[in-house]
């Protein structure tokens, strides 16, 4: 009579884990991979000779009229000091990201109060011609 015996089924968890831990890192590395390109669409100027740079820990979005943007806030030049001057401003690297109709002189504006804050690595962001 051991034909009609009836076995128990078993649900095996430990695959179904095994694919939701998988699908959690999966996402995971997804979401860190957006996070940087977040941010505010500016038309930059094109060079010949740019070349690739670190991820920037702050990017300053500077707008064709001279309007300051960190982080979708619009700061004045004052207020970026103070900004970049509650991070460490021996380790931060700033990004500019200029508008191709932005002034000279709003991109010194910008500048000079990174410099005032302290921060020594300046970069400006561009893109490649051709």
């Amino acid at each position: 009579m051991r034909y009609f015996d009836r076995k128990k089924a078993r649900i095996e968890i430990i695959p179904m884990i095994d694919i939701m831990f998988f699908l959690l890192v999966f996402f995971i590395m997804i979401t860190l991979r957006m996070i940087p390109s977040t941010g505010i669409v500016t038309n930059l100027p094109r060079s010949s000779t740019a070349n690739a740079m670190p991820p920037p820990k702050v990017l300053v979005a500077l707008g064709p009229d001279g309007t300051i943007t960190v982080g979708g806030r619009m700061l004045s030049a004052v207020e970026l000091t103070a900004f970049l001057q509650s991070r460490d401003p021996a380790h931060v690297i700033v990004t500019i990201e200029g508008a191709k109709q932005a002034s000279v002189q709003n991109l010194m504006t910008v500048m000079d109060a990174c410099r005032a804050a302290g921060v020594t690595r300046i970069g400006l962001a561009a893109r490649r011609r051709g």
